[in-house]
């Protein structure tokens, strides 16, 4: 906001009876000065004795002077003018009796006109007078007033005419004001002004038709009518904050290949995604609570997100080596538990494979001949004792086809890979759940699962 400050070139008048403000509007001066020229006069009539009105700034006092003519009443009255100011009639009119004399000190102030400020000098006593002069410069022209820590200085009365309607913190007060300047009006109302609060002087038909957020246009449109209101006096409560948004960066997935994956496997998550965050800083203005101006002062991503990684393979797995032929059963297997297969191989387990390792760690717990055969059967159904096998569609792998996986690596870190481990923790799997292989076999031929 710009500081404005009374530039008032001429001095005050001396001190001499004051009879009252008038209501005079500086376009009228004119015709004073046309009422008060004369054409020509004697050096007697100039020096005559004669009774004038002196109107120094809206004060009218009545002068009796010797002096010839404006000039020289100015000067026996102490009134000094500087360029920005106005007499009328001219300095060099001749006086008579019964002359008015108007004095206007110029006034620099400043101007908003469609909310672009400028300053302005203008020959007025009071800010009425002087809107309607600005009146024709824009479709809202209100007069700004300084700031001076908590108190806002300006250099024109409000009104010399009439009542002033105060609009401030939501509410409309009419007040007289009595020749009072805008610091004086406010102390009055008790507005205490914070340290960016703005403070202007506007016409009251400008004020509800382009009026502030919080101007209660209505309210004031009735005040205005109630109490025959010109000029309002404008309180607008400013609030500068810096406010932080936090916006999600979704992260990107992609696809790699893995040439040490069979193909035939599900694709597997080797990274997993993660969603980062992006942080803005913006410095935020309100009038009256309405924001007004928004201005990004940082903008940084505060978390990186994490690209997801998935494998898919691409070896290609090799056959299974042939299942030898079942013998047929014989009278005694036909006997035996309705839990036992009723088919029992009799071809040797190939050396070296997992049924091979299967039936070794088997018989270590003592699951020889019937228990064996069942689990045999039982694995052979699971996954055909083929330790990198997953179900597509529930995920469960391995020969045990543990779900999930990842149960198995309580025998060992190289469950993936290692038929040995799997096994390990099928056993023990089977035996704490069922007791035995053939335990086992007849719960997953009933229904289906083990």
């Amino acid at each position: 906001m710009n500081t404005v400050s009374e530039q008032s070139s001429g001095s005050n008048v001396p001190s001499k009876p004051r009879t009252h403000h008038l209501s005079r509007r500086w376009p009228l001066v004119a015709g004073v000065a046309a009422a008060a020229i004369v054409a020509s006069g004697t050096v007697a009539f100039a020096k005559a004795h004669k009774t004038v009105a002196l109107d120094v700034d809206g004060t009218t006092t009545s002068v009796s002077t010797f002096a010839g003519d404006v000039e020289g009443l100015l000067a026996a009255q102490g009134v000094r003018l500087d360029d920005q100011d106005e007499v009328a009639p001219g300095l060099d009119t001749a006086l008579r009796d019964g002359s008015d004399v108007v004095v206007r000190y110029g006034r620099q102030v400043t101007v908003a006109t469609d909310g672009k400020e400028s300053d302005v000098w203008l020959n007025v006593t009071d800010s009425n007078e002087a809107l309607e002069i600005l009146a024709s410069r824009g479709t809202d022209v209100r007069l700004v007033a300084s700031r001076s820590g908590e108190r806002a200085d300006f250099p024109l009365r409000l009104n010399d005419d009439g009542p002033v309607a105060v609009v401030a913190d939501g509410s409309t007060r009419v007040v007289r004001a009595g020749g009072d300047g805008v610091a004086a009006i406010l102390d009055r109302l008790d507005i205490e002004l914070g340290a960016d609060d703005r403070v202007s002087v506007v016409s009251v038909e400008d004020l509800t038709e382009n009026g502030g957020k919080a101007v209660k246009e209505a309210e004031v449109a009735e005040v205005a009518e109630k109490s025959d209101v010109d000029v309002a006096l404008q309180v607008e409560r400013v609030e500068t904050k810096k406010v932080t948004r936090t916006i999600t960066i979704e992260h990107r997935s992609k696809t790699v290949s893995d040439s040490s994956r069979y193909e035939d496997l599900e694709p597997a998550v080797r990274t997993a995604g993660k969603d980062g965050e992006r942080t803005k800083r913006y410095r935020v203005t309100t009038i009256d609570g309405v924001v007004t101006d928004r201005e990004l002062i940082s903008n940084k991503v505060t978390t990186k997100p994490v690209t997801e990684v998935v494998v898919e393979g691409t070896k290609e797995r090799p056959a299974p080596d042939p299942e030898p032929e079942p013998a047929a059963s014989s009278e005694s297997s036909s006997s035996s538990s309705s839990s036992t297969p009723s088919t029992t191989r009799t071809a040797p387990v190939p050396a070296g494979s997992n049924r091979e390792i299967g039936q070794s760690l088997a018989a270590a717990r003592g699951w020889t001949g019937e228990q064996w055969t069942c689990l045999e059967a039982l694995w052979t159904k699971e996954s055909n004792w083929n330790h990198l096998a997953q179900n597509p569609s529930s995920g469960a792998y391995g020969i045990p086809q543990s779900l999930p996986g990842t149960k198995m690596a309580t025998a060992g870190s190289d469950w993936a890979t290692n038929p040995a481990t799997q096994i390990k923790w099928g056993l023990g799997y089977i035996a704490g759940r069922y007791g035995t292989p053939c335990g086992a076999w007849g719960h997953s031929q009933s229904v289906g699962w083990y």
